[in-house]
């Protein structure tokens, strides 16, 4: 890292109404730094980054570049002062080859030579260490792959100052090693890299320097190698957080949930489960780790009836110690619900497939009970009560109840739906990443919210993405590998090399050295 400052932001304001985003932040970044930006969710950290990026104009302040003082009102004017934003969710045409959507909305020329765009693209991947073919459909790209579609675009369009937010947050350990290696090349060429997270192990692993924002003020920033986890949480948090996440012990056990070969094949034809069984308890959180892409999806989505399950899988669910179980295969979420089964889920797509983005808080609530009054008219005025409860008690940061929740943070619209799922009182509550985007004060939250259920002896099946997290969290956890289960161990007694080698390897095969 050196001296020379790349760009100085200066007594930014924004304001979307009543709700200030950011105050009078001021912020440096400095040329061949990686800065980690962080703050809880709703801190103005992805609004000050878009203003950077031409995505939002601010109300107030200035932005310097290189000492020059600059007007930013559009990415295009971003690109042309060599800023560019990789966003959380990637901003691809699906149809079109990796060197197509690469040059996308470049107008420089009458005729774009795609044969020197590979050249080009080419280059780049050399110089820091990418992996791209730049003939590859997108829609046939794995998520790190299309991540790494992102970065290079950007730095084909000359980008010397990089934003990226929740750059891990669908990848791999091993994926993850593969961009901080790259995020160390392109820092070593001069570039400056500003990255927007979460995760406080990985801050302290790849940043040179954390900026901390809360409440959409600025709070200070420290060198990485003088500060730690627990001092980065006091500051975004504004007091003493405990790091520790409970696992209480429930003396009462029973049955829920037992699944037995279940296999399942997509659109495709591609088999995506394979003869997986398993039992969830009742007092119990089950883990499911696994590789992205290794079935927990489609996993949560069969017990949930949104999956068509193979010949000869059986899905019994019981909500009560000697209770008939109920059979689910063959049922709709529509048939599930009728039968009684008190199930909430809350899937890995939190505005695709679990809240509508056009709807504000209370229609969303509204969407689990639409259906159960006498009337033709729905009944508003409880969705809307638990639309208040979960604003409070989760700390969702919002104008009102009424605004849709498209205009919420990512974290702040994974709390509407969390909130609304254990609002339920559910007697199998299946969670798909649901601390995914999450500040560390609200994902502690979460665990709690999810411990109070196993308490009141309600089943919890988790996925989680995060090791250090299951071993922490859950009483057991089940491992996939490839569809398959590869193993089932104590949560107490294994390790996070034993899990992640189970992860990487399906049993009885041999392990490479």
């Amino acid at each position: 890292m050196t001296n020379e400052v790349a760009v100085q932001m200066v007594d930014i304001t924004k304001t979307f109404g009543p709700v200030v985003a950011n105050n009078k932040v001021n912020l440096t970044i400095y040329r061949g730094e990686i800065l980690s930006l962080l703050g809880e969710n709703g801190s103005g950290k992805t609004t000050l980054m878009n203003m950077l990026s031409g995505i939002y104009f601010p109300d107030s302040g200035s932005v310097f570049v290189d000492g020059v003082p600059v007007t930013i009102r559009s990415p295009k004017d971003a690109f042309n002062l060599h800023i560019g934003m990789i966003h959380q969710h990637f901003k691809l045409v699906d149809v079109l080859t990796a060197a197509e959507n690469i040059i996308l909305g470049l107008n420089e020329k009458a005729f774009i030579d795609l044969k020197d765009v590979r050249k080009q693209v080419a280059q780049i991947c050399d110089r820091y260490g990418f992996v791209v073919n730049p003939d590859k459909k997108v829609y046939d790209m794995s998520v790190s792959e299309k991540q790494t579609l992102e970065i290079v675009k950007v730095l084909y369009r000359g980008a010397d100052i990089l934003i990226l937010d929740e750059p891990t947050a669908v990848l791999t350990p091993q994926e993850t090693q593969k961009l901080f290696h790259v995020m160390r090349n392109m820092k070593d060429d001069g570039k400056s890299i500003i990255i927007i997270t979460h995760k406080l192990h990985e801050v302290l692993e790849i940043s040179d320097r954390v900026a901390v924002l809360r409440k959409g003020e600025y709070i200070g920033d420290i060198a990485t190698q003088l500060t730690s986890a627990q001092e980065l949480t006091d500051m975004m948090v504004g007091r003493a957080v405990s790091l520790n996440i409970d696992r209480p012990q429930c003396e009462i056990k029973r049955e829920c949930l037992s699944v037995e070969h279940l296999s399942v094949i997509d659109a495709d034809g591609v088999k995506k489960l394979k003869d997986v069984s398993f039992t969830a308890y009742g007092g119990e959180v089950l883990g499911i780790a696994g590789i992205s892409g290794s079935g927990q999806k489609e996993l949560l989505e069969a017990i949930a009836g949104l999956q068509f399950i193979q010949q000869g899988g059986s899905i019994l669910y019981s909500s009560a110690e000697g209770e008939q179980p109920t059979q689910l295969v063959g049922r709709t979420p529509r048939d599930i619900k009728r039968m009684g089964v008190r199930l909430a889920f809350v899937p890995e797509d939190r505005l695709g497939m679990g809240l509508v983005g056009s709807m504000d808080l209370t229609d969303n609530m509204l969407l689990r009970s639409y259906k159960d009054g006498a009337s033709p008219f729905a009944n508003r005025a409880n969705p809307r009560n638990l639309a208040k409860t979960v604003v409070e008690e989760l700390e969702v940061v919002t104008p009102s109840i009424s605004t849709p929740v498209r205009k919420l943070s990512g974290g702040n619209v994974q709390k509407v739906l969390v909130g609304r799922e254990i609002a339920s009182q559910p007697s199998l509550l299946m969670s798909a990443y649901a601390v995914r985007g999450l500040d560390i004060n609200t994902s502690y939250t979460i665990y709690r919210l999810m411990n109070e259920q196993k308490m009141r002896g309600a089943a919890v099946i988790y996925v989680g993405e995060d090791l250090d997290v299951l071993l922490e969290l859950c009483d057991r956890i089940l491992v996939l590998c490839a569809g398959e289960v590869s193993g089932l161990v104590d949560g107490r007694n294994t390790t996070k090399e034993e899990v992640g080698l189970m992860m990487m390897h399906l049993p009885n095969k041999e392990v490479e050295a």
